[in-house]
């Protein structure tokens, strides 16, 4: 995993996420109130939720984008579980957890893929690259 990862906040403006995103060469952040995990913002949240329906990057919020449903994984969970579960909900990245519910890091299939002993990159990309359904709501 990568550790002292940068984060946002959810006061913080979708321009200064995406500037962030932008010098650490990343498409994802998490989002802490204090030093609790209360989402991620992704490169995709900032231009579908907001920059295609008109809003200004410097009066919108991170909050207001972000997705709130995040899922997590703990420093001792084991690889192939989290990897599994990356590949249940389609994401490519999940933030790492101490057992005090602290940001410690945030895990990449890319990460899985190149370091994992028993290589659970291939079925996941599988998982996570099957088509789903539009969001209709």
């Amino acid at each position: 995993m990568t550790r002292d990862v940068q984060v946002v906040a959810p006061s913080d403006s979708i321009r200064r996420a995406a500037e962030l995103m932008d010098s650490l060469n990343v498409g994802v952040l998490p989002v802490c109130d204090g030093g609790n995990l209360v989402g991620v913002v992704t490169d995709r949240d900032i231009t579908v939720r907001a920059t295609s329906t008109g809003r200004a990057p410097d009066e919108c919020l991170v909050g207001e984008v972000m997705t709130a449903d995040v899922r997590y994984c703990y420093e001792d969970d084991v690889v192939n579980d989290v990897a599994r579960l990356m590949g249940s909900v389609q994401i490519r990245r999940i933030p790492v957890l101490d057992q005090s519910n602290r940001l410690t890091g945030i895990i990449a299939l890319g990460d899985i893929a190149t370091q994992a002993k028993e290589n659970a990159a291939g079925p996941t990309l599988e998982r996570i690259s099957e088509p789903s359904r539009p969001d209709r709501s």
